[in-house]
């Protein structure tokens, strides 16, 4: 199976001026965008986490939009990923934000 056709999987959680900001709303609206599923939801601790899962092309590019651009009013300090790897099938039907 070619690279861009392989499942992936990551978890991230992204640090800075994040909630407040519509960043949840525009990571559906980017995830979606990309045809990739997975959820997105604030934390207590201030930060946004969540899960991406699709072909590993696009994983990649949503995990740069995470890392650099975001919704217009966020600040991103800095951007985890881990728990990444290759999925079966995706897990997921579409991209939730979660209250």
């Amino acid at each position: 199976m070619a690279e861009g056709h392989t499942l992936m999987s990551v978890d991230y959680e992204i640090f800075g001026k994040v909630q407040g900001v519509f960043f949840r709303k525009y990571t559906q609206a980017e995830g979606k965008k990309l045809g990739l599923v997975g959820w997105v939801q604030n934390t207590d601790q201030g930060t946004v986490q969540g899960q991406i899962q699709g072909p590993t092309v696009q994983v990649q590019i949503m995990q740069e939009w995470l890392k650099t651009k975001g919704s217009p009013k966020s600040r991103i300090d800095k951007a985890k990923f881990h728990n990444e790897k290759v999925i079966p099938k995706l897990e997921h039907k579409d991209f939730q934000i979660v209250k």
